[in-house]
């Protein structure tokens, strides 16, 4: 029964349903990446490179011939099958059909030698999916860089090497300032027992993340407020490091 209980936390994490409004600090952000990423996900394809891996959310979604992943050491979650030193990626040019990268790029303090890396071990042709914050507290921190606009994502991209395909902006409007009051709130309460933290989020969070659901359907939506950018991204060229 525990064992139970502690996989659906764990989902409700990162795919979030109806539950996760009363345990899930990060609702709304989990929630639009889970169901952007969902939909762009079917174009990776062959053998694919999760960059920045994690617990790698997103596997289960990604239907291809091999998913590997790739991480710093000594994040939490790991589940990385390789590890680097954030300079040079352990692969040979042209190993993969395509990469995924969430969450990530914000950490990265020398974003045009990443995208140099992904552009070289990424055949061509291949597909590049990517998500990038725009509306978001400092986080991992000291190694929190950079946030990104859609124009900045796309202008970056093409002078590496890629060319966008398609470009989704999650939790649009008043989903985003939701979310920066639930994590507020997380953060100021936040203690070391993980069950008081499930308890304050059940008590405290969940009421805001009801409301925030409810006027998300009545109002409109805000193109220039959002949490997320998620874009798919193909290699038209090479570009040298």
């Amino acid at each position: 029964m525990l064992e139970k209980i502690r996989l659906l936390y764990e989902r409700e994490q990162f795919n979030p349903s109806f539950v996760g409004l009363f345990i899930n600090p990060f609702y709304f952000s989990r929630r639009g990446l889970h169901k952007n990423v969902s939909d762009l996900i079917v174009n990776l394809r062959g053998r694919v490179l999760d960059i920045g891996c994690g617990s790698k959310p997103y596997e289960n979604l990604c239907v291809c011939d091999e998913y590997i992943g790739l991480d710093v050491e000594g994040r939490p979650n790991e589940k990385a099958d390789y590890f680097y030193d954030c300079n040079k990626m352990p692969f040979g040019d042209a190993s993969f059909d395509s990469l995924i990268s969430s969450q990530v790029f914000e950490h990265v303090f020398n974003p045009g030698h990443f995208l140099k890396e992904a552009n070289r071990v990424l055949k061509k042709d291949g597909i590049f999916l990517l998500t990038v914050p725009l509306v978001w507290e400092e986080h991992e921190k000291p190694y929190d860089f950079a946030r990104y606009t859609s124009f900045g994502l796309k202008h970056i991209l093409s002078e590496h090497g890629f060319e966008m395909l398609d470009s989704r902006k999650t939790s649009k409007g008043i989903e985003t300032i939701f979310q920066l009051v639930t994590s507020y709130i997380y953060d100021v309460t936040l203690t070391k027992n993980n069950y008081l933290n499930v308890l304050i989020t059940i008590i405290l969070i969940a009421p805001v993340n009801i409301v925030g659901a409810i006027l998300s359907k009545i109002l409109p939506k805000n193109d220039n407020l959002y949490l997320d950018n998620v874009v798919i991204a193909r290699k038209k060229i090479s570009v040298s490091i």
